[in-house]
């Protein structure tokens, strides 16, 4: 494999309109079961109009972050002993999911979870269930079909029998339907065909180019940091680097470890040590 790294051009990157940030997340710890630490003392923003967007193999505590964000980690057992979340300059990090999502903040889960057994057109009303504004769900219905085009024509359909990218379209666009002024992606391309991949990053875009702040949890470094105003990368519950993200992108250390560029990727760097990567960045 050679050490160049193509990346298509995509439409417009948002850098944040400088009021600051949407999201601060501030030393966060998070602790399963009163005795499994898996964040320690995490802190990153998402500006206000940025897209951000968070690196890290299986197991680094992306997952557990946006649960911390979102107001899901009582769900899954899991506290936070220390360290706050604040949306819109408000700390949420004591709210329930449902008072999360009325302040504006909605999550694509990894593997999409969408209702399999309901229409298209039901999965994406069952996404503004905690609005009331008819005719401003009616407006994001409307919306929401020009920006998935093929949700239109599928509008009828068994959710379940779609294509794994127009799945991931469905998750997408349910979330739309709540307005959100952050949207939470988790692992939007897993799974996906290359080409499909394109298309999901293009609507990340397109989503962003609307108004909404993005927060990208992914392991396709190449598409994330393409379209993102800046990068963290996690590491066994930490960050261990950050930076814009398309210096990251062109960073050694990301493209050995994250991108099969080099000796790690000749070697397959999922054999790599973690710590290994751990001292080369904090060096």
């Amino acid at each position: 494999m050679s050490g160049a790294i193509t990346v298509v051009s995509v439409p417009h990157v948002v850098s944040g309109d400088g009021s600051g940030p949407i999201l601060a997340v501030r030393n966060l710890e998070v602790v399963y079961g009163a005795a499994i630490q898996v964040l320690r003392g995490v802190s990153l923003d998402v500006q206000q109009g940025q897209i951000i967007t968070l690196l890290g193999a299986n197991g680094a505590g992306k997952t557990s972050l946006l649960r911390a964000v979102s107001g899901l980690l009582r769900f899954h057992r899991g506290s936070v002993p220390r360290g706050t979340v604040e949306f819109s300059g408000q700390r949420i990090d004591r709210l329930d999911a449902s008072a999360i999502v009325r302040r504006g903040m909605a999550q694509v889960m990894e593997g999409r979870r969408i209702f399999a057994e309901l229409t298209v057109d039901e999965n994406l009303r069952a996404g503004a269930y905690s609005r009331h504004d008819r005719a401003g769900v009616k407006k994001s219905y409307e919306k929401v079909l020009e920006l998935f085009p093929v949700l239109k024509e599928r509008h009828r359909q068994t959710a379940g029998y779609l294509s794994g990218g127009e799945q991931q379209m469905v998750a997408m666009a349910r979330a739309m339907m709540a307005a959100p002024k952050l949207l939470l992606l988790d692992e939007p391309s897993l799974g996906l065909a290359p080409l499909i991949v394109q298309q999901i990053r293009d609507l990340i875009v397109e989503i962003n180019n609307s108004g909404t702040s993005v927060l990208l949890v992914e392991q396709n470094a190449t598409m994330a940091l393409s379209i993102a105003a800046r990068g963290y990368v996690m590491e066994n519950g930490s960050i261990v680097k950050e930076g814009p993200g398309q210096a990251m992108l062109a960073d050694s250390d990301i493209q050995e470890f994250y991108l099969g560029v080099g000796e790690a990727g000749q070697r397959s760097f999922r054999d790599l040590k973690s710590y290994r990567r751990r001292k080369r960045w904090t060096a």
